[in-house]
């Protein structure tokens, strides 16, 4: 009787190990892991573009924009071709396509659009990685005459260059969510030694709005972020304000953000000796002057640039990759206004290269977040495709790192 109690004993404690351990392992997985597949209800992993033997790449390039749940994001494609672990494993030799991929879902499915097929948005310039496309008929650039609503229901615009040092750049124009395009219309270079523009800009109103834009440093090389400005509905530009000084490496694709009625807020990629940041700096006049503030990120490895937005309950969200190991997309909240940024939010570990990131980031409106990016990862194969990461802000605690800033 004695050993039948203690062998009943020993059973129960066997059982309740168990089920701690089985308990303690689903804790555990409260990040992604290997396989990008999220144990966490409020992470979502999707596809936006996949091709076999194709490759598809840098959102942050081209743009993004939301309509209550339609999201609408650009990207290159072209065919894959290995060319080394940490290289861009695109084909040079073969045409680069310049494509959008459309949501009516808030970023759970998604439909690709070719706009070349109009003959616009054409893929131009030593910005490729792969060629032109072959017998199409590039449109001759022309001066905006002016008059663009900023504040359309449909309004989208996205800017592009040719070359990553001195342009020269162009924008487009849409006012159907961006089913077809107006443009190419030239911008000018506003005094700089020539403009590399991407697209990032805060509507005023419905003729007025900033850009945040990267112009050649002195020496002809990428690049210095600056803020310019048109009142008249695109038919001129107006330089602002240099943000930040001159780098001795690059400082380039900001995103920014408004804060209040005078307040701005940019983050921008720049490069160091043996790494990457993301920097950050603050107007409190509409962008005529500029002050740093601390790093929100202090390592991107070989960099990555930001993508920043506003929360609907006023909170920061700044999403990123980083180009080293474990290479990753991540994301950073803050309460406030830049000054503190909590810790970094993994959103996937299982990059299997450096050739990740370039995101852009959008707020569905039921307050969820869509970050959009190019990646590679061991499960689906060599190729590198569009995904979009479904994550819920709220779902994350917020911790400052304040008191580490200032040891």
């Amino acid at each position: 009787m004695q050993r039948l109690k203690r062998t009943s004993i020993e059973i129960l404690i066997c059982l309740i190990v168990f089920m701690f351990l089985v308990c303690n392992s689903s804790w555990g997985l409260e990040s992604v892991n290997l396989q990008g597949e999220s144990s966490v209800p409020s992470i979502k992993h999707v596809k936006v573009y996949f091709e076999k033997n194709r490759f598809g790449g840098w959102p942050a390039n081209h743009g993004i924009w939301i309509w209550g749940n339609e999201i609408l994001v650009g990207f290159s494609a072209g065919d894959y071709k290995d060319l080394g672990q940490d290289r861009h494993n695109i084909d040079r030799e073969k045409p680069e396509s310049h494509l959008f991929a459309r949501s009516i879902d808030g970023g759970e499915t998604w439909q690709i659009e070719d706009s070349s097929k109009d003959g616009v948005l054409l893929p131009e310039g030593k910005m490729l990685h792969g060629t032109e496309l072959p017998g199409v008929v590039k449109p001759v650039w022309r001066d905006c005459p002016g008059g663009i609503d900023f504040k359309h229901s449909g309004f989208a615009m996205t800017l592009r260059m040719t070359d990553s040092d001195k342009g020269p750049s162009r924008f487009y124009y849409s006012y159907d969510r961006g089913k077809h395009w107006e443009g190419p219309f030239r911008l000018p270079d506003m005094g700089t030694s020539g403009v590399a523009a991407r697209t990032d800009m805060i509507v005023v109103n419905s003729h007025e709005c900033l850009f945040f834009l990267t112009a050649a440093k002195a020496d002809g090389q990428e690049g210095r972020p600056f803020c310019a400005r048109t009142v008249d509905g695109g038919k001129t530009f107006e330089f602002l304000s240099w943000i930040g000084q001159e780098p001795e490496g690059y400082a380039i694709m900001p995103s920014s953000v408004r804060l209040s009625k005078n307040e701005l807020f940019s983050v921008i990629r720049c490069s160091g000796k043996d790494h990457s940041r993301l920097a950050a700096y603050r107007s409190k006049d509409n962008g005529l002057h500029w002050d740093a503030l601390q790093d929100p990120v202090a390592d991107t490895g070989e960099g990555n640039p930001p993508s920043l937005i506003k929360l609907n309950d006023g909170r920061l969200c700044l999403t990123y990759g980083v180009r080293s190991h474990p290479y990753r997309m991540c994301a950073k909240l803050s309460s406030e206004h830049g000054d503190t940024w909590g810790e970094e939010i993994v959103l996937r570990d299982d990059g299997s290269s450096r050739d990740i990131g370039y995101p852009r980031s959008v707020q569905r409106p039921d307050g969820k977040v869509v970050t959009i990016y190019y990646f590679s990862d061991a499960k689906t194969g060599a190729e590198r495709y569009i995904a979009a990461t479904i994550w819920d802000p709220n779902s994350f605690k917020e911790i400052s790192t304040q008191e580490d800033s200032n040891e």
